[in-house]
């Protein structure tokens, strides 16, 4: 239980950053939402392959070659799973970026993003 709590807290950290760069990108500079949105799911999965590295998993010991060849599979997966969400909840829906944004986050972190990260890309040998 201690290993999900961590790796929610860095799941919220990383996704502060993505929705912070998503926002800033949306309404400061007017990129179109769904853009923003990659823009900032890679910012947030840079800084989720950190944390989960060196504080969730502890195995920054292992070979960060590997991890992050491993993460970066996963993690192509998470944005295009987030490209499809944020595409259907935007027009299918017609949902506002940030709601849309939430939605489709939540979903991929707690389905996708966990299991894979703590069975695949952090496992410890």
């Amino acid at each position: 239980m201690k290993l999900f709590i961590k790796a929610n807290i860095a799941s919220l950290v990383a996704s502060l950053c993505d929705f912070l760069i998503t926002i800033v990108m949306k309404e400061f500079f007017d990129y179109d939402p769904f853009w923003a949105s990659i823009t900032g799911t890679i910012s947030g999965g840079i800084i989720n392959f950190v944390i989960g590295r060196y504080w969730v998993f502890e195995v920054h010991h292992l070979n960060i070659f590997h991890q992050s060849k491993r993460y970066f599979i996963i993690w192509a997966g998470n944005l295009l799973l987030n490209a499809a969400g944020m595409y259907m909840l935007l027009n299918y829906a017609g949902l506002n970026y940030v709601v849309a944004k939430i939605i489709t986050s939540v979903m991929i972190a707690v389905g996708y993003n966990y299991p894979l990260q703590k069975k695949y890309v952090f496992k410890n040998n």
